[in-house]
């Protein structure tokens, strides 16, 4: 199973509004497999040590593919699908990418938060671990900004036709993703992007069915900026 299938079939809630005691009605945290990412020690740390400055390309990319299930199965309920909030609970993704505000995130996730007396947010730092934690802050921060693929739309909507039909020739399509990809700007600051141009570049991987999941990819990331 490729990168792009894994990340398609796989809300932290940092001050969430969420009123039961783990924030996710009754739905019990699920366990995340970080096997693939190395270790961190058992301290815990204050910065991202996923990053790919730290960590290189491979690392990086393989902890926001599993900050990606962690986030959407024990997270999104009270911050949203791909941490798009809905306004009830802060939007994760404006959380800036760097030291400061790897502190303040490591901080709600290890011991969680309780307004008024109510566990507003579990302590997720023994449930899930700390491995765990520093995927899906990597994913969080790769997020792209609102209105980050608006003036890409109509281009994405023509190579994604031309995908869907099986035309065109795939290498060019695949350089050209990669450059309108690189353009695409996070939210928290981070230099580079996980949207859903680089999950159609990462699908182009010259297997039979490559077309059409980069379609795919592109139908339903064009489908969620509407």
């Amino acid at each position: 199973m490729n990168t792009f299938t894994r990340g398609l079939l796989a809300a932290l809630a940092i001050s969430g509004v969420c009123s039961t005691a783990f924030g996710h009605g009754d739905v019990a945290p699920q366990p995340v497999n970080t096997d693939a990412l190395p270790d961190v020690g058992e301290e815990w740390l204050t910065e991202n040590p996923y990053r790919a400055e730290a960590a290189g390309e491979d690392v990086w990319a393989e902890a926001i593919m599993i900050g990606d299930s962690a986030f959407n199965q024990n997270c999104a309920r009270c911050h949203g699908l791909g941490a798009v909030s809905g306004g009830l609970a802060p939007d994760l993704r404006y959380l800036e990418a760097e030291e400061y505000g790897d502190e303040w995130y490591v901080e709600r996730f290890q011991h969680g938060y309780t307004q008024d007396g109510t566990t507003k947010m579990p302590a997720f730092g023994e449930i899930l671990g700390q491995k765990a934690g520093w995927a899906i802050r990597t994913y969080i921060e790769t997020r792209p900004d609102d209105g980050a693929l608006e003036e890409y739309t109509a281009r994405l909507t023509e190579i994604r036709d031309t995908l869907a039909a099986g035309e065109g020739d795939q290498d060019a399509l695949r350089t050209e993703l990669e450059e309108i990809s690189a353009q695409v700007e996070t939210a928290s600051g981070a230099p580079v992007s996980d949207s859903v141009v680089r999950r159609a570049v990462l699908a182009l991987d010259g297997s039979e069915t490559a077309a059409k999941h980069a379609a795919d990819a592109l139908t339903i990331g064009l489908s969620a900026t509407h």
